[in-house]
């Protein structure tokens, strides 16, 4: 390993130091923010779950992510109990979601677009029978 010249030396390079946000870009892979907008997900739907929602075993979120200088567009697929206030519950995720990514990738979210696959019962997928 090479040492860097010291400044005080007679060969030392006269160039400047730049300061450090001018000297490169950090990058966020696609599937990295992908993982931290899934998780946001699952953070909000924990949030709004009450007692009875609590009990009912939701499949974890999967999220689909298009990233392009500094911004990223979401695309979230989530099952939600039921019953529950649909248009609410999806502000609330997207609102978090865009919030969080935002906070922790640096990155400013533009869209943030749902896909609910199933209503789940809070009563769970037992063997319901009509009397």
């Amino acid at each position: 390993m090479t040492p860097l010249p010291d400044a005080s030396s007679p060969g030392a390079d006269a160039r400047p130091v730049l300061p450090a946000a001018e000297r490169g870009a950090t990058v966020i892979p696609d599937k990295v923010v992908a993982r931290i907008a899934a998780r946001a997900a699952r953070e909000a739907l924990a949030t709004q779950a009450d007692t009875s929602a609590a009990q009912v075993s939701l499949a974890a979120p999967h999220a689909s992510v298009t990233v392009g200088s500094g911004t990223a567009r979401l695309g979230l697929t989530l099952d939600l109990p039921y019953p529950i206030d649909l248009a609410r519950a999806s502000r609330e995720v997207q609102q978090y979601v865009s919030e969080r990514v935002a906070h922790l990738t640096g990155m400013r979210v533009t869209e943030v677009t749902l896909a609910i696959e199933h209503l789940v019962p809070s009563g769970g997928q037992g063997d319901r029978r009509v009397q």
